[in-house]
């Protein structure tokens, strides 16, 4: 694997830099990858466009910050338009179909249910970003899904492991029936 960049973005409460420390540690603990993770800081973090990043490599990591984004993963609208501009050409671009509505044209997006699949098959808002993170794997494969899955696991209160794998597994899901429509 040579270097892959990764940036997930979304409003503070969607727990897209929670997913960025995961993703950092399924690429480094359990894929015994190199691995850095940066993140958007105060009154941005808690905003409508809180960032995080992690470069992914099997070799040395020369510059830590993503420069051409390989895979983009937006849950607002802001998001979307603030940090786009540095994508690779065919990046994999995930979007959360019910809260961004406008894509560029020069963009080729993804569009799945993310927070509708939290707030209704789960029942839980708050899993969002594992959903998210289901789906990226599933259609990225940038870390393995047993390296996910530990990951999740070790950032999670004890007890609430299963509940957390169902929304792994049904961002799965949608990763799946996104790749079958391709």
């Amino acid at each position: 694997m040579e270097r892959k960049e990764v940036r997930l973005a979304g409003a503070g409460e969607h727990g897209m830099i929670h997913a960025g420390l995961i993703l950092q540690e399924a690429a480094a603990i359990y894929d015994d990858l190199n691995a850095h993770h940066v993140q958007s800081y105060g009154p941005e973090a808690r905003g409508p466009a809180a960032r995080s990043e992690v470069i992914i490599s099997d070799g040395d990591i020369d510059y830590p910050k993503a420069t051409q984004v390989d895979f983009f993963l937006a849950t607002t609208q802001e998001a979307l338009e603030r940090y786009s501009s540095d994508l690779k050409p065919d990046a994999l671009i995930v979007i959360d179909e019910d809260l961004v509505k406008k894509v560029p044209g020069t963009l080729g997006v993804t569009a799945l249910p993310l927070i509708r699949t939290a707030e209704h098959t789960l029942k839980r808002d708050s899993l969002l970003y594992v959903v998210a993170l289901g789906a990226l794997v599933e259609m990225s494969a940038v870390v393995t899904k047993p390296a996910i899955e530990a990951a999740v696991k070790d950032h999670v209160a004890k007890g609430s492991e299963d509940i957390h794998m169902q929304a792994l597994e049904a961002g799965y899901q949608l990763g799946r029936e996104a790749k079958a429509k391709t």
